[in-house]
């Protein structure tokens, strides 16, 4: 591998460094997203649900505190603090949090596609580069060393372009396959963020209704 790099040119070093960044942001993110980011959020929700059939606020906050280093757990606690307010204003505290929330989940998804383009762009600036100084070799070279300067230069340009390809695919693919466990996060959140408005306002119409009737 190392013996590509250098016969591939300076353009190699970059496109290695690009790939050491791009596998270091991609672990990185994989880690957060499928192991921090780690909930069964279903299971999660009913147990807040849970003490709330009982009108029991403090132990459904004290559910999310269980959860708090997931944003779900703070966007259900912000929307419990503000139980006793309008919907609106229930609806607006978890909104602000899901806000404040989730570019956590997404954040440094997208440098992925960057470093994608990055390293098709300079294995093609590679491969041009490499190509110019090929046959400006070849026009300085005596007639017995111009098919091996040609070829030398030749495959140095297309070392350039297999490299950033390598580097390319992958980052790609680990953008969409991050990018979609992003997405099933964010929507599952906000699921439950909804699941708890509509729960508060049942719960304020129930207690209306038991009021008229007494």
């Amino acid at each position: 591998m190392f013996s590509s790099i250098s016969n591939g040119g300076p353009f190699m070093y970059v496109i290695f460094g690009v790939s050491i960044v791009a596998l270091a942001i991609f672990v990185e993110r994989a880690a957060f997203l499928y192991f921090q980011m780690r909930l069964n959020m279903d299971s999660a929700f009913k147990k807040v649900l849970i003490p709330l059939e009982k009108m029991n606020f403090n132990a459904a906050i004290d559910e999310c505190a269980k959860i708090k280093k997931h944003p779900l757990g703070s966007i259900l606690k912000a929307g419990l603090l503000k139980a006793d307010r309008k919907d609106q204003e229930i609806e607006r505290a978890m909104e602000e949090k899901i806000v404040s929330e989730i570019p956590r989940v997404k954040s440094r998804i997208n440098l992925l596609t960057l470093f994608a383009n990055i390293a098709t762009l300079l294995g093609l600036l590679g491969t041009i580069l490499g190509l110019i100084t090929a046959f400006q070799s070849v026009s300085a070279a005596d007639e017995a060393m111009k098919q091996e300067v040609l070829a030398s230069g030749i495959s140095m340009a297309m070392l350039t372009t297999a490299a950033g390809l390598v580097v390319s695919i992958p980052c790609l693919g680990g953008f969409y396959l991050l990018n979609n466990r992003g997405d099933y996060l964010v929507d599952k959140i906000e699921e439950k963020s909804l699941g708890l408005a509509n729960a508060l306002a049942a719960m304020k119409q129930k207690r209306t209704a038991d009021g008229t009737l007494q």
